[in-house]
């Protein structure tokens, strides 16, 4: 390629990304290079790549996990994105929508402070899978938020041992095209702490999508009722939950730009 390539590192609560700014759709990203980029040893390190584009004149977001492989959606990530487009002078703070591959999000955005998005419905969809972890088996709910959840309940985190490779779920049928695993401990009658690990990335430091399914299936697990509120404790910060009456979910949360990269010798010249 013989113009530059950049991208901007930022997290939401150490959910870590790489943003890079393609509005007219010129920037093709193999699942080579995603890997390359993500890469903690050899390259900058990233839990995802997140391609800013537009696409009929509206902003779009093509995330691809730390695997090369594409996901519906990412509530860290976007938060990040929104934070990128105001920052750097590409969209006015406030309300605006942008586009996903689960449908159009809603967020609201200030030039500093937390970010709210609106994560759209959150749904129990009534199987109760199984998941082997650390030589414990844990009953979880299956939970989309326009991509799959299985949230599993226990007294203490810490049973949970490492999460570097995917826990067993079964059945495996539920889940033919893989699913994020949360570990969700009750710390109070409206905070949780949670670990996770998600599909084509491995154990993060927060999920977006993950703390809404686990805020949905805590209102279940304790026979709450909606509207809710949580305080979600991922291992990288903290996030706010709301669910309303109709299963919609806003996520709030903070958002962080860190750093330029020139990322142009990632890309075969």
């Amino acid at each position: 390629m013989k113009n530059s390539v950049m991208a901007t590192y930022g997290h939401g609560t150490e959910n870590d990304f790489l943003l890079i700014f393609d509005p007219d759709d010129q920037i093709s990203i193999s699942d080579e290079v995603v890997k390359a980029l993500c890469d903690r040893v050899s390259g900058i390190g990233a839990d995802g790549v997140i391609r800013i584009t537009k696409i009929d004149g509206k902003w779009f977001m093509d995330y691809r996990n730390s695997d090369g492989s594409i996901a519906e959606m990412c509530g860290n990530g976007i938060r990040v994105m929104a934070r990128y487009l105001v920052v750097k002078g590409h969209q006015g703070e406030g309300l605006f929508p942008i586009n996903t591959r689960d449908g159009v999000k809603y967020l609201r955005v200030p030039m500093e402070g937390d970010i709210s998005v609106n994560m759209g419905q959150v749904s129990d969809e009534g199987d109760e899978v199984t998941v082997l972890q650390n030589s414990h088996s844990y009953s979880a709910r299956y939970i989309s938020v326009g991509n799959p959840h299985a949230v599993a309940f226990l007294d203490d985190l810490t049973e949970v041992g490492s999460l570097e490779k995917a826990p067993e779920v079964n059945p495996q049928s539920v889940f033919p095209h893989g699913v994020n695993i949360e570990f969700v401990e009750i710390i109070s009658s409206d905070t949780l702490a949670m670990r996770v690990h998600e599909r084509g990335s491995g154990e993060t430091r927060s999920c977006g999508t993950g703390t809404c399914a686990v805020a949905l299936a805590a209102t279940i697990h304790t026979k709450g009722r909606l509207p809710a509120r949580w305080v979600i404790k991922p291992p990288g910060g903290t996030l706010i939950v709301d669910i309303d009456a109709h299963s919609n979910a806003t996520l709030t949360g903070p958002a962080l730009l860190i750093q330029d990269y020139d990322i142009s010798d990632y890309f075969i010249q």
